[in-house]
């Protein structure tokens, strides 16, 4: 359970749903404990609900065209909170941040025709493909002008017609003084190398516009079982409970709740799987080589 989600339902991850801890809770079962001091228990990334029945709602994670030029992240206020450009986990930690206790995380990312047509939002995806089954889903919001937008998204009019002039204001001229997007080579990698002079920022003006809602997701967690360095599981006193080993994200993370780049969920799985083969290997071997008793 994560503070951000206190019945369970606020928040939607893009891992399988058969991916349920069965291995974490082997682990203490056999004397392992968790990890439960990180600020942050999972690798937060924005996902939107994409309905595919009247009852069931797959989850899309959106990781690519948040940094493209021409879009923002809204919250229901109508204002910006956060460099859009910044990585999934930061992106959801700041809507975490921003919202009031009490209330659900909750964002809209917007965007105009061009930007829908040439990068697509979420699930739904560039020119050629079509947008009206996302249209009459729900899925995907349209109004012809801010206000419109803002009514079917339910987003304050006023404060969401002010945010578009005041970032379209900068954007024309490639800057975003408000969050810095585009200034780090992170946000610029996920960019658009041909909108110059930053390829994050270009402005939102032409309608239609477009919104799809955000809520907080995962990719993977970062609590997990307590491990030494050769990726052994410990027990509450803080030894090693013999012969048994975690790794991947049943492996409390080595980034102790930070997201420095993509992948770090996988990178460390290989390398402590790494570890932990040749930690047993040299053990099987110790013991293989012992003279018999005479």
């Amino acid at each position: 359970m994560f503070p951000h989600a206190p019945t369970g339902t606020e928040h939607y991850s893009a891992a399988p749903k058969t991916n349920t801890g069965d291995g974490i809770r082997l682990g203490e079962s056999a004397g392992g404990v968790m990890e439960t001091g990180y600020p942050a228990a999972g690798a937060w990334a924005p996902v939107s609900l994409v309905p595919r029945s009247p009852v069931e709602n797959a989850h899309f994670p959106h990781l690519l065209e948040r940094a493209k030029p021409g879009v923002i992240a809204v919250t229901a206020s109508g204002r910006r909170f956060v460099n859009e450009a910044d990585s999934y986990h930061d992106f959801i930690q700041a809507l975490i941040d921003t919202t009031e206790p009490g209330q659900p995380p909750q964002a809209w990312l917007i965007c105009d025709h061009r930007f829908l047509r040439r990068y697509g939002l979420g699930h739904a995806k560039p020119f050629p493909l079509p947008i009206a089954p996302h249209l009459r889903s729900g899925y995907l919001k349209r109004g012809r002008t801010p206000a419109e937008l803002a009514m079917a998204c339910g987003i304050d009019a006023s404060a969401l017609q002010q945010t578009l002039d005041h970032y379209n204001q900068h954007a024309r001229h490639g800057e975003d003084p408000a969050f810095g997007r585009g200034d780090t080579a992170y946000n610029r990698i996920q960019g658009d190398a041909d909108c110059t002079p930053n390829p994050c920022v270009a402005p939102i003006e032409k309608g239609p516009l477009y919104g799809v809602e955000i809520r907080p997701g995962s990719l993977g967690t970062f609590a997990g079982l307590r491990t030494d360095a050769s990726a052994r599981v410990l027990a509450a006193d803080g030894f090693p409970v013999d012969g048994l080993y975690a790794v991947g994200t049943d492996m409390a993370s080595i980034m102790a709740g930070r997201y420095p780049a993509g992948g770090i969920n996988l990178g460390p799985g290989m390398t402590f799987g790494y570890i932990a083969a040749n930690h047993i290997k040299s053990r099987y071997t110790s013991f293989t080589h012992e003279k018999p008793a005479s």
